[in-house]
């Protein structure tokens, strides 16, 4: 199995899981602050992370990581300040939503770069 395709499945597990747990958690009113944080956090994590699986083994992957971890940042700060006051939706179920995905798709990111290196080493 290729990284893409373990990258793309854990991740599809992640929006799945994500989805779910807003459903059952979230007041009716406040879902669409869900899916905003949701389709936000896929938005930006989707190209950083295969952007940084793309990268592994070579000299720029640190590189790439770390200018990942900066545009995660960026992404919540924007919500957080930009989207969440002009939009009028509720910050705390949307932060959560956005940085608990952004965190669980940066394990799948660590997983399928763990696995990935591990099997071009050997």
């Amino acid at each position: 199995m290729t990284a893409w395709v373990r990258y793309a499945l854990l991740a599809l597990v992640v929006v799945a899981a994500a989805v779910a747990v807003g459903l059952w958690m979230v007041p009716d009113a406040d879902r669409s602050a869900v899916w905003v944080g949701l389709i936000a956090a896929l938005m930006v994590q989707g190209p950083l992370g295969w952007w940084v699986i793309s990268s592994i083994g070579s000299q720029r992957f640190l590189i790439t990581w770390g200018l990942s971890l900066l545009a995660r940042l960026a992404l919540i700060a924007l919500l957080a300040f930009v989207v969440v006051p002009a939009a009028g939706l509720a910050a705390t179920p949307l932060l959560i939503t956005a940085v608990s995905v952004l965190a669980a798709l940066l394990l799948v990111e660590g997983t399928v770069a763990l696995l990935e290196l591990s099997r071009t080493t050997t």
